[in-house]
């Protein structure tokens, strides 16, 4: 996650440059069931509204939670397909609280609802994130659902009247690029705390609509709006969060905007963002999913690295001899073509390396959804780019 409101405080209240660190443990991401009564474009877990077998049951859940607070996980997402759809939400929520983790629910909005709401603010969840795809229309294109946008707008404000916090999630294609005006107006107008800009990534219904991916000069021009909403939202005295995902190239790409509009801070800038050190998948972010699957991230359910039924989270979360992982771990990590030669490889760390391992079947190629051109990553030549072709299976070598 690159958290633009944190760096653009760093350009008018600057704060000592340190050394890179990790996590005492990685921020989980839990797929707690993959049932959704939604079956969305880009739904990374190629969720349905049907029971799936084999899904971890409460007590093996408490058991996993204890695993993981041994391993020193300091934030659990629960998520789905829709974690309200499992029975004992708000009995494995109550325990995250109770031990101690930063909990979080991750919902698409459409059954929050007055019936449920007291027991979704009694948990006092840390954060309430929902998904939003556009406007109107556009969002219920995306979602398959008539009326499911008034449905999830309720939801944020039901949330944000009952006192938690709340963000918009929104996945930008090309499809949906022509909203997000209107999406950052609206989190304005409805005092939303949050607004999460995740651009595509090649998993699950998302990878087989990755000829769809938003292009890189609408990328460009996304992200240069958000910097703009930003700065203008914090010099009126605003306290809203906007946070970007998936592209690690945003890091880069504020340097360069702030290069435009802050020259004099340039070089503590850059600092602070080596500090953050681009992406954390394998290190400070981690997926299970509904089955107890470990993965690097949520964009990895291809990749198994072990499960928690079998083995303890952090005996699977530190193993090394699995060739992704041990790459994933390595800084600067093992990537090749423009990345490897890319000036900004210490703030980006490569990017999500998902992208590269759809298209190419190889982890460390270039990750095609750098929306840099040669010239500002530093390349002395033109290099050939990455053609984000349409989607085919690619089987995995472990």
């Amino acid at each position: 996650m690159f958290r633009i409101s944190t760096f653009m405080h760093e350009l008018f209240s600057p704060t000592p440059v340190r050394p890179r660190s990790n996590l005492p443990g990685p921020v989980v991401i839990w797929n707690l069931v993959r049932r959704c009564n939604l079956t969305c474009k880009h739904c990374y877990s190629i969720s349905a509204d049907k029971d799936f077998a084999g899904e971890l049951s409460t007590a093996e859940v408490f058991r996993v939670m204890d695993d993981l607070k041994a391993a020193r996980v300091p934030v659990l997402i629960l998520s789905g397909g829709e974690p309200l759809l499992r029975p004992d939400i708000f009995d494995i929520a109550a325990r995250s609280k109770q031990m101690g983790f930063y909990t979080a629910l991750s919902s698409n909005g459409t059954l929050i609802d007055e019936r449920n709401i007291d027991a979704i603010a009694a948990i006092d969840f840390d954060y309430v994130g929902i998904s939003l795809d556009g406007m109107g229309d556009t969002h219920d294109r995306f979602r398959r659902l008539s009326g499911a946008f008034a449905r999830s707008l309720a939801a944020l404000r039901l949330a944000r009247d009952h006192g938690l916090k709340v963000g918009v999630r929104f996945t930008m294609t090309q499809d949906n690029a022509h909203d997000l005006p209107a999406l950052l107006h609206l989190c304005a107008n409805e005092r939303i705390d949050r607004f999460y800009f995740s651009h595509l990534n090649y998993a699950g219904r998302g990878n087989k609509h990755r000829a769809d991916d938003a292009q890189h000069r609408q990328t460009r021009a996304a992200m240069d709006l958000l910097f703009e909403t930003c700065l203008a939202d914090m010099q009126a005295g605003g306290r809203r969060e906007f946070t970007t995902g998936n592209n690690d190239a945003d890091g880069p790409w504020f340097l360069l905007w702030a290069a435009r509009r802050f020259p004099e801070q340039v070089a503590h800038l850059r600092g602070k963002l080596e500090q953050w050190g681009g992406n954390a998948s394998g290190v400070n972010v981690a997926n299970i999913d509904n089955l107890g699957i470990v993965h690097p991230d949520t964009m990895w359910w291809h990749y198994p690295l072990g499960s928690v039924r079998e083995r303890r989270f952090g005996d699977i979360w530190s193993d090394l001899s699995d060739p992704l992982m041990a790459g994933l771990k390595q800084h600067p990590r093992p990537v090749e073509g423009r990345c490897a030669q890319c000036r900004y490889l210490s703030i980006c760390n490569g990017n999500t390396r998902v992208r590269a391992q759809q298209l190419t079947g190889d982890a460390w190629q270039e990750d095609p959804g750098c929306y840099l051109d040669d010239h500002e990553i530093g390349l002395a030549a033109p290099a050939p780019r990455l053609e984000v072709r349409p989607w085919r299976r690619i089987e995995i070598q472990h």
